[in-house]
């Protein structure tokens, strides 16, 4: 799959709420009788579903991305054209950390608690993004700026 300029920049909002979020941690909730069947459908109709106006960021053909806010947090929205498309971009987004709620054809990016009050609404799957923070590799800060890590 290419990497076309919405993408990029759907990937550059994914890291920079991935880095907003760095220090979280924490343990899934447990409560799956709690977790509705997956939502699908557009991404206005899985906005009002989670009770959020959009602001809309990029509307291609072959994904759709909008910024939800939920009281003083925020997440990202984003539907995919094909379950293709949205897998390989959670494969590529996971490098840069961070909490992924997971639906067909949809994914919602922010915080770990915020994504599990999503999940109440949504229902969906949590994915996380690798921890960077824990491959120390001799006194280098977190923002340091590296190119990634193999594998």
């Amino acid at each position: 799959m290419r990497l076309t300029r919405p993408m990029l920049a759907l990937t550059g909002a994914v890291a920079v709420l991935a880095l907003a979020g760095c220090g979280s941690g924490g343990a899934g909730g447990d409560g799956k009788s709690e977790v509705p069947e997956t939502a699908t459908g557009s991404l206005e109709h899985l906005a009002a579903e989670a009770k959020c106006e959009p602001d809309m960021q990029t509307d291609a053909d072959t994904i759709r991305q909008a910024i939800c806010k939920t009281g003083k947090e925020q997440y990202v929205l984003a539907t995919f054209a094909t379950d293709r498309g949205q897998r390989e971009w959670i494969n590529t987004a996971k490098d840069y950390g961070g909490f992924y709620l997971v639906g067909r054809k949809w994914v919602a990016v922010g915080e770990e608690s915020v994504l599990d009050g999503l999940r109440g609404r949504l229902g969906g799957d949590v994915e996380e993004g690798i921890d960077h923070s824990s491959m120390d590799h001799g006194g280098g800060a977190h923002a340091s700026g590296h190119a990634g890590h193999g594998g």
